[in-house]
């Protein structure tokens, strides 16, 4: 029988590179009112004997894969050609066996553990999923994890500081907003208390931390609010990394009913733009990595170091609102179709034409029409 191992559905786009190891399955909390992917799942720990197998047999495709090297020629090395092989041959290569090429071929350096909170799996049996992974793939310097705030003010610095040490360097926390009264609206199960607590404790043990915002969230009831709050918390925590999730209400949630009902009214693109505006402005104290690395962002770009970089990012926000409107339009449908990731590819003057008749079009036939259409696009995005 062909080896396997277990994997989740989803991973940051930082750990697009990286090997995924399932240790949960799915969301221990899973009633975040804009989350919709462990919708109707049940959260389950796997057995500690399940996960190390799991790696085992990882290991075991990844020598396969080496072997295939060494007789194809390319002396063990995951090369391109070996890639192009594997990939050009789905009927005598798995999943498996192309998820651990393409891994090796980026490297084979990095690990992530799935999937949504796999902190809150108990310290010791933590250790020995880390000390495993080092055991059988000892060439790995990177291994990262998701966790919930509420998790991580659980857990005490020492435990994290044992973790760091035997392997995990990065920690990934969805804190959306530091806004409790908006916090509570969307069911995320924590307060800013919590979320400052357990991002302290994390920055305190010395692992990396990156802390997810969402942009957008607070609707147009909430905005400054999600802003200026959001700020103030993450300028206690004082996180490594801080990547901008902006807001898309996905058909099927609890906030789109909510959005149904009249109960939530979302933000338009530049309105979202115009918060992250006033996000960036309250950041203070804080030496923190601002990353855009979303499609459902609309500046890709906006990213740089805090506090030297604060200035130049904002630069990149008011060069945006300084385009005239039929560029912002443009834009907006550029990067929404993949055709564009920074304010300068506006210059492409072939795209930039093709896509200014279509807005002529929108706007001949009512600019509303846009919108609805930007959303449907975004749908597929999450």
């Amino acid at each position: 029988m062909a080896l396997s191992f277990e994997q989740g559905p989803i991973r940051p786009p930082s750990e697009a590179r990286s090997l995924l190891i399932r240790v949960t399955r799915n969301c221990p909390w899973n009633k975040c009112a804009f989350c919709f992917t462990y919708q109707g799942e049940k959260f389950g720990l796997r057995k500690l004997e399940e996960i190390k197998q799991d790696i085992k047999n990882a290991r075991e495709i990844a020598d396969s894969v080496k072997e295939l090297s060494w007789k194809h020629g390319a002396g063990g090395e995951v090369s391109e050609g070996l890639v192009d092989l594997v990939f050009g041959s789905p009927h005598m290569f798995d999943d498996y066996f192309r998820s651990i090429t393409a891994w090796l071929y980026f490297g084979g350096r990095s690990v992530f553990l799935q999937d949504a909170n796999s902190i809150i799996l108990k310290t010791d049996e933590l250790l020995e999923v880390l000390n495993c992974i080092k055991e059988n793939f000892p060439q790995v310097d990177r291994i990262t994890s998701y966790c919930r705030s509420q998790t991580a003010a659980r857990k005490s610095v020492e435990d994290f500081r044992k973790l760091r040490e035997a392997g995990l360097n990065r920690i990934h926390i969805g804190l959306e907003t530091g806004y409790d009264p908006l916090l509570k609206l969307i069911r995320k199960g924590s307060t800013a208390a919590e979320h400052i607590e357990g991002g302290k404790r994390v920055v305190e043990s010395g692992i990396s931390l990156c802390e997810y915002v969402m942009p957008g969230l607070g609707g147009s009831k909430w905005s400054r609010e999600n802003a200026v709050e959001t700020a103030r918390v993450i300028n206690e925590i004082n996180p490594d990394y801080i990547r901008f999730r902006s807001l898309q209400v996905k058909t099927g949630t609890v906030l789109h009913e909510m959005m149904q009902k009249g109960e939530f009214q979302p933000l338009g693109d530049e309105e979202v733009v115009g918060e992250i505006r006033l996000f960036i402005e309250h950041l203070e104290g804080i030496r923190s990595t601002i990353v855009s690395d979303h499609i459902l962002n609309l500046l890709e770009e906006l990213e740089g170091r805090l506090p030297e970089e604060k200035e130049s990012m904002l630069a990149i926000i008011d060069r945006f609102f300084g385009l005239p409107e039929m560029d912002r339009m443009i834009y907006r449908l550029g990067r929404r179709k993949g055709l564009y990731r920074r304010i300068d590819d506006l210059s492409n003057r072939p795209v930039y034409e093709r896509l200014k008749s279509i807005i002529q079009n929108y706007r001949e036939t009512g600019s509303e029409r846009l919108d609805r259409d930007l959303d449907r696009i975004r749908q597929n995005f999450i």
